[in-house]
């Protein structure tokens, strides 16, 4: 399929590049809530507040052999929290397409996005509430955060498409993603300080108050991009005519939208591998704090002060995968970054109980290459969506980054539960990389860019 260009001038890009700077701030308020809260913090403490009401006053060392009964199902208490993941990122995947469709016809993106970042930071700021066995709260509270962040980054990744000139997303977004970087290591640094001067019966409240801290750092930053891009303006003409109404015109824009999708068959395809590689991704850094604290016997202090390095480990990956894509282009970077995510699986797996040095070097690894895959992603299919259309075709790409990796955490789970091991848990993302690298390595980008009617790069 093949459409006439739409691309704008390379004067409207520049009018637009001043929004550049207080886009990248977004990543930055973001990412302390996915940092501290939602990979280091929550996971084992709502296992741990999930375990006391399930077998209350068990050993410190000692197995709890009680479920919990969820909705009349049986639960591993430690399985509690990659259900929820995997069960909210499945809720939020039918929502967040709605939410493109809808940011499409809006006329001040910016305002929808503070709208969603703002009902996310406050249940991540509640979170600090959640304590005893009071896992329910825990539960609800996470769905919330984890959707409404979902919600906000279709908006903030649709606005990539009208400030960056295509030779230019590669550097843009590679610089929103180490920034966003930064900002969750300074946090985490200041959380980690924190437990490390707390007594053994102040560790609980200190981890309350970091998750606090995380909510507020996410509301209050985002006001940077949310005054800078206030004034910013959406699609002028929505693909759906305006007199359709709001719910009447979405419905119609979706289905559209979907017919439009089936026409371009690599970005498809990009979608389909995305899928994959994305889902052992975000599984992998939602359950390594887990992996580290049940499995190989490390202290939340000690997964701390791995996650701070591999933050500022990450900073540097995300700009050096940023530059290597302008000499290689962003697909080859990709799909070797693929790679590396295989070695570092199976390294994992093989990480002795207690090995500090082999725990670090899997962080340094896990450093280098997560910013990088996820950056050049980004950037890689805004190429391949057209123009006016961002939103929806981006809530596509949330939808299977948030929503999709309930697969991989369900799987997570389940393994879990079958063995009572993460080692195998961990060793069945595997398939995920590998189907993944698979089929991005059939993507023909250069195609796909004309298909979906936008100029192609200089370098792909």
């Amino acid at each position: 399929m093949t459409t006439q260009s739409a691309d704008p001038s390379i004067d409207e890009y520049a009018d637009t590049a001043r929004y550049q700077r207080p886009w990248y701030w977004y990543d930055w308020a973001n990412s302390a809530f996915v940092t501290t809260t939602a990979t280091v913090l929550f996971g084992p403490y709502l296992t741990a507040i999930a375990t006391e009401a399930a077998c209350p006053g068990l050993p410190d060392g000692a197995d709890c052999t009680t479920d919990l009964n969820v909705l009349g199902l049986p639960i591993d208490p430690g399985s509690l929290h990659p259900y929820t993941v995997g069960f909210s990122t499945f809720v939020g995947a039918l929502l967040l397409i709605f939410v493109g469709a809808i940011a499409d016809r809006t006329k001040r993106p910016a305002r929808l996005m503070a709208l969603f970042a703002g009902i996310g930071a406050t249940a991540a700021s509640l979170m600090f509430f959640v304590e005893g066995t009071n896992w329910q709260l825990g539960v609800v509270l996470l769905m919330v955060a984890s959707i409404a962040l979902g919600a906000s980054l279709v908006v903030y990744d649709a606005i990539l498409v009208r400030i960056a000139h295509p030779d230019d997303r590669d550097k843009v977004s590679s610089r929103g993603w180490a920034l966003g970087y930064l900002g969750g290591g300074l946090l985490l640094a200041v959380n980690f300080l924190m437990l490390s001067g707390a007594e053994d019966d102040e560790v609980g409240q200190t981890v309350r108050l970091s998750m606090l801290m995380a909510g507020l750092w996410w509301g209050l930053f985002t006001l940077i991009p949310v005054i800078g891009m206030w004034q910013m303006r959406g699609v002028e003409k929505p693909v759906v005519a305006a007199k359709a109404g709001v719910v009447g015109g979405t419905l119609r824009q979706l289905s559209d939208t979907f017919r439009h999708l089936l026409g371009l068959r690599q970005t498809l395809l990009f979608l389909v591998a995305y899928m994959f590689f994305n889902d052992g991704i975000q599984t992998v850094i939602g359950q390594s704090s887990l992996y580290g604290t049940a499995e190989l016997g490390f202290s939340e202090t000690t997964m701390l002060t791995l996650f701070l390095m591999v933050q500022f480990v990450a900073f540097g990956g995300a700009l050096v995968f940023g530059r290597i894509a302008r000499r290689l282009g962003a697909w080859r970077t990709v799909l070797g970054g693929i790679v590396m995510w295989v070695l570092v699986i199976v390294a994992a797996f093989f990480v002795p109980e207690k090995a500090l040095a082999a725990l670090f070097a899997l962080g340094v690894g896990i450093g280098l290459v997560m910013g990088g895959t996820q950056a050049l992603s980004r950037s890689m299919y805004s190429q391949l969506v057209p123009r006016d259309r961002e939103a929806e075709f981006f809530s596509l790409y949330q939808a299977l980054e948030r929503g999709t990796s309930w697969f991989g955490a369900v799987i997570f789970g389940l393994v879990h539960q079958l063995t009572d091991s993460y080692r195998p848990a961990i060793l069945a993302l595997l398939v995920f990389f590998v189907l993944g690298g698979v089929l991005l390595s059939k993507v023909d980008m250069r195609r796909g860019i004309r298909e979906a009617g936008n100029e192609v790069p200089a370098v792909l």
